[in-house]
């Protein structure tokens, strides 16, 4: 029920209010983060959709306020790994969930 409400909370604020100041110009050095979607599975927006746009929401808001309360840099390396495993885990979900339904993910392979 948690991701609904998060939904009904997305979806009820403007589109510049919804989008977290995520500061992703202060990664640590090195730190690869993971893509994410910018459209959904094979254009079909079904609640699997919703749920991981509410997810990465949520990912965002906790790293936005870890990396507020954070004091040394292993502190904000700890805040972008967790914000990492998030995203990751909310990409799975969403991909194991379209699955079932029958969709895949296009993979594109150059030269091997």
């Amino acid at each position: 029920m948690k991701k609904w409400t998060t939904l009904a909370v997305f979806l009820a604020l403007p589109a510049s209010v919804a989008v977290a100041a995520v500061p992703y110009g202060s990664q640590p050095p090195g730190f690869k983060a993971p893509q994410i979607r910018s459209a959904p599975i094979a254009g079909v927006v079904n609640q699997y959709w919703y749920n991981y746009k509410a997810d990465i929401l949520e990912a965002e808001k906790e790293l936005t306020s870890d990396l507020r309360r954070s004091t040394d840099r292993e502190d904000r390396w700890d805040a972008w790994d967790e914000w990492e495993t998030e995203v990751v885990d909310a990409d799975k979900d969403y991909v194991k969930e379209m699955r079932k339904k029958g969709y895949r993910s296009g993979r594109v392979t150059v030269g091997g």
